[in-house]
């Protein structure tokens, strides 16, 4: 070996032997994924922080998470933020937090901008210490506690300060040698109580025996700033510059060096044993078995510093900064996007070959992820890549490629070596599905007029009956039966022969998106759900049966019996046990996961359409394409993930009729008021996404057993008897187990003033008493009674005798009642149909009269006439001799027309000086004569209304009924006609029509 590479060789031997940033992990620990793979969140004073610049955090035992702001102190459940400061109960002595602190009771410990200490004590009972006197009122950017209980306060720009346990304060102030006053917010105390601290010009140590000291030249730290961290296993770190110590015993030795990263500014040591530093502008990295890793570019560069870190009881890793708070945690789906380096993040199909290279088609060309985990594009084509739809590997090993609109791509080694399109006889257009032929070198391609078998170069379309014509959306060869989905529903084509699946018998899928073979039966993923077919038989799985979509574009089983299924809204996983029983109606609706980015996926949107969209592969894992990347689960993962630790269930807080109540202070003893309304909210504290957490409660003293209740975070009890009760609260994670430490609350309600027992037995006592005065009362009131009844019943039967007689009066004044309306009916009737002035017919009588006659003549073809006589001059009469002599006049007149008219004439006054005459079984001729009598009658008589010399003439208008007479209204208006005619002559004739 040469002496270069022999030295390069020991430098390795040296750095390897040097770097053990902590001690093993514990065995059965699992190494953390790659940093790209965690999700980042993100909270500032627009999600509910009071302030965006967080200074600490700290997490209490029973599992809330603490954060200082300059604006008050917050307490975060998962889903809450609940903010403590000067305007709330209790109330903090100043807004500006400035360290935490847990200490080995799971006391809280928080400092403030004015040097006030506060403790809040597990049970929630807060103590504070205010600043004064040898105490500085200044900012308390750190602390701590030694094993013997004391509490070692850090003041900003002064010195060291001891809180001993029995309230003693000791401070210690700064000087030439050592300058307490440039110190930086952090500091830790080592094994042999040694007390390090942080500062602007180098770190600073306390000995055991109370000597402050500036770290020795030995340590070889550069200068300026340098600040100390212990780690959970007791291991004291040193940041300094761009370096990263440890000290063992007195040694300290330089374990890594960061250039070009600035200041770092905090510190972790995860549960694995892996680093995590954050900076003052650089953001946050994590050193491990991956090497030095930095979150993805964009995801995390917080404006301002890093200011804090730390890791929860779930492993997530959460940075206060001052731009915000910040939170990477571990995810159950993994992701490749372009980032990572492929050719686009809109990903249409995948394909394992059987070298167990990953094949990635998408909308900016194919990728192939190697066993390496590299991703290299393929080039297609020279021009523009295309769009790729579909893949398949033929049992030769070649790849074929479907696109969106340049044919079908054939692939060796690599390498494109043909390309069929229009040219080659494939129907133009979208290439969605690709599935090898039977025979091992063809493949069938799904186009937009149905199948197509491409073999031996030559593109051939089978010309079979019932083959579908549409657009192919999906393809399988499944037991040598090649299985067809397009949009117009699934189809099967073997030996020759086609079978339609009829789908639409159940809910009426129309298109079809994947088809997969599981066990010995076929799930076709459509339009409207899952379909499952075995043996011809087909059941469904949709809506009704609780998936959460409609649109599914394929289905996966893994190796530990879950169904893995995509969708537009994110990726669904079941039992295939319980897909199963829900198919065979066994179960009534499907318990299932649902799974989107806040799980890790790149997209909730999955695609389909395009085929592979979902792959198993050989180690197990799930893949699948969606609308910014692939997004991989591995099944085992799950299932660590599902057997984590169950949430500890803690009450947030009681409401008694509306009002906050103290209930952690309540007296043993100290009943509620009887009827009141209690009103608790509680949470299980988990940071993995805490809005799926599922909740139960048990009133011990009223309930049976425990009640469901779902995702609900809160429970009321209105009017609860008076006694003892006991409100258990658990936890679970969806399809987790319940949480085995409970949340308690004990309490007792008084009874209301009418459920205590001295108030029922006086009660009973006075029903007693009132029941025997009832009784007496009852009975003296009978005796009367009866008496009362004995002279009621003598009155009554007088004053039936006296009501008999009247009753006989009455029957005889109804009967001559009767007579007299019987009377009276036959008067309003004559009246209702006799003209008053003439006592002739008046217009409603003649209108009846006219209708029946009309009638009768066109039944009988019998003739009928009808005449409209006016009074000549009849105004005149009126103006000249008075109305009197006029209404006699008009008398006259009807006594004439009465006397004038034959048996079967019918006159009457329809109006005013006007009359009519209804001539039934009457010519028009016939009419004329009675016409002609009836002026001789008019003639003749002399002095009407008895005025001497009053001559009274008419003038009429006759018409016979003719054959275009439709309705009595016809006849009306052609002998008004004739009346207008003979007026318009001369007045005093008849004319006719």
């Amino acid at each position: 070996m040469k002496p270069a590479l022999f030295a390069r060789w020991l430098l390795c031997v040296f750095l390897l032997a040097l770097w053990h940033p902590s001690p093993a992990a514990p065995a059965g620990a699992a190494t953390a994924p790659p940093l790209r793979d965690y999700v980042i969140d993100r909270w500032t004073s627009r999600q509910g922080l009071p302030h965006n610049s967080l200074r600490d955090l700290a997490q209490t035992p029973e599992g809330h998470l603490w954060f200082a702001t300059w604006e008050g102190l917050v307490r975060y459940n998962g889903l809450e933020f609940e903010v403590y400061g000067r305007g709330t109960e209790p109330s903090l002595p100043d807004n500006g937090v400035g360290s935490l602190y847990v200490d080995a009771q799971g006391a809280l410990w928080l400092s403030d901008s004015r040097g006030n200490l506060g403790r809040r004590a597990a049970d929630g009972q807060w103590r504070f210490w205010n600043s004064g006197g040898d105490w500085p009122q200044a900012l308390i950017h750190a602390m701590t506690m030694d094993r013997q209980g004391r509490m070692w306060l850090l003041f900003e720009g002064h010195g060291l300060g001891c809180l001993h346990p029995d309230g003693r304060f000791e401070y210690f102030g700064s000087s030439d040698d050592v300058p307490l006053r440039q110190s930086f917010p952090k500091m830790a105390i080592d094994d042999q109580d040694r007390i390090w601290i942080g500062g602007l010009k180098g770190l600073i140590y306390r000995d055991a025996a109370g000597r402050f000291h500036r770290a020795p030249a030995a340590f070889g730290l550069p200068p300026g700033l340098a600040w100390p961290y212990r780690a959970p296993d007791g291991t004291i770190w040193i940041v300094a510059g761009e370096s990263l110590y440890r000290i063992r015993s007195d040694a300290v030795g330089r374990v890594r060096q960061l250039p070009g990263h600035g200041h770092f500014t905090a510190m972790l040591q995860d549960r694995r044993g892996d680093l995590w530093l954050g900076s003052e502008n650089r953001g946050l990295l994590r050193i491990g078995p991956h090497g030095v890793e930095y979150p993805p570019a964009g995801e995390m560069n917080p404006p301002g510093r890093i200011v804090s870190l730390l890791e929860d009881a779930e492993g997530s890793i959460w940075a206060g900064a001052n731009g915000g708070l910040f939170r990477l945690r571990e995810t159950l789906f993994g992701r490749y996007t372009r980032r990572d380096g492929l050719s686009g993040d809109y990903v249409r199909a995948l394909l394992e070959d059987r070298h167990g290279h990953l094949w990635v088609g998408g909308a900016n060309g194919l990728d192939r992820i190697g066993v390496d985990g590299q991703v290299r594009p393929v080039a297609l084509q020279r021009e523009v890549p295309p769009s790729v739809l579909s893949l398949a590997e033929t049992g030769d090993g070649q790849l074929w490629v479907g696109s969106y609109a340049d044919g079908v791509f054939q692939l060796r080694d690599g390498k494109t070596v043909r390309r069929y399109g229009p040219a080659e006889g494939l129907p133009a257009g979208h290439i969605r599905a690709i599935v090898p032929a039977d025979g091992g070198g063809g493949v069938w391609a799904g186009t937009q007029r149905g199948p197509v078998l491409i073999e031996s170069g030559q593109v051939r379309t089978p010309r079979i009956d019932g083959l579908p014509q549409a657009l192919v959306t999906a393809l399988a060869n499944i037991d040598g039966a090649l299985w067809i989905g397009s949009v117009e529903g699934a189809s099967v084509l073997r030996d020759g022969q086609v079978r339609k699946v009829p789908l639409e018998t159940l809910s009426g899928a129309r298109s079809v998106f994947g088809f997969q073979r599981i066990g010995n039966d076929v799930w076709i993923a459509t339009d409207r759900g899952l379909y499952r077919d075995r043996g011809g038989t087909l059941a469904r799985v949709g809506l009704e049966q609780g998936l959460p979509v409609d649109t599914v574009f394929q289905i996966v089983t893994d190796r530990i019996g879950n169904g893995w299924i995509s969708s537009n809204r994110g990726v669904l996983r079941a039992r295939m046990a319980d897909l199963d029983a829900v198919a065979d109606g066994r179960l009534a609706r499907l318990p299932l996961e649902r799974y989107d980015e806040t799980d890790g996926m790149p997209s909730a949107q999955g695609n389909g359409s395009s085929a592979p969209s979902m792959i198993l592969r050989r180690d197990g894992t799930v893949w699948l394409v969606t609308a910014a990347g692939v997004g991989l689960v591995d099944p085992q993962r799950w299932r660590s993930f599902r057997s984590r630790a169950p949430p500890p269930a803690e009450i947030e807080n009681v409401m008694l009729d509306g009002k906050p109540f103290a209930w952690r202070q309540q007296a043993p003893h100290d009943p509620l008021p009887g009827g009141s309304r209690i009103s608790v909210s509680y949470a299980g504290l988990s940071y993995l996404l805490s809005e799926r957490i599922r909740y139960r409660t048990w009133l011990e003293g009223l309930d049976a057993g425990w009640v469901e209740r779902g995702r609900q975070r809160s429970v009321d009890f209105v009017g609860l008897p008076p006694g003892d009760y006991a409100l258990h609260v658990a936890a679970a994670h969806p399809e987790g187990a319940w949480s085995e430490r409970e949340a308690v609350w004990k309490f007792s309600v008084a009874p209301l003033w009418w459920q205590r027992t001295s108030v029922r037995i006086g009660g009973l006592l006075l029903l007693a008493l009132a029941l025997a005065g009832l009784f007496r009362y009852r009975l003296i009131r009978y005796r009367t009674r009866n008496r009362r009844l004995a002279r009621l019943v003598q009155q009554r039967t007088q004053q039936l005798q006296a009501q008999t007689d009247q009753l006989l009066q009455a029957d005889r004044d109804k009967t001559e009642l009767l007579a007299q309306l019987r009377r009276q009916a036959e008067t309003f009737e004559r009246q209702a149909r006799e003209d008053a002035l003439t006592a002739l017919p008046n217009r409603r009588h003649f209108d009846e009269v006219l209708l029946r006659e009309f009638a009768r003549a066109r039944r009988g073809d019998r003739p009928l006439c009808l005449m409209i006589l006016d009074i000549d001059h009849f105004k005149t009469i009126n103006d000249g001799h008075s109305h009197a002599v006029g209404d006699k006049v008009l008398r006259e007149v009807g006594q004439l027309l009465a006397t004038i008219c034959r048996a079967s004439d019918f006159a009457a006054r329809v109006g005013g000086e006007e009359f009519t005459m209804v001539l039934a079984d009457t010519g028009i001729e016939e009419a004329l004569a009675v016409g002609a009598r009836l002026r001789e009658r008019f003639a003749s008589q002399r002095d009407w209304g008895g005025v001497a010399g009053l001559e009274v003439t008419f003038s009429g208008g006759l018409v016979q009924l003719e054959p275009t007479d439709n309705a009595p209204a016809e006849m009306m208006r052609r002998a008004d006609e004739a009346l207008y005619d003979a007026k318009t002559s001369g007045r005093d004739r008849i004319c006719t029509q």
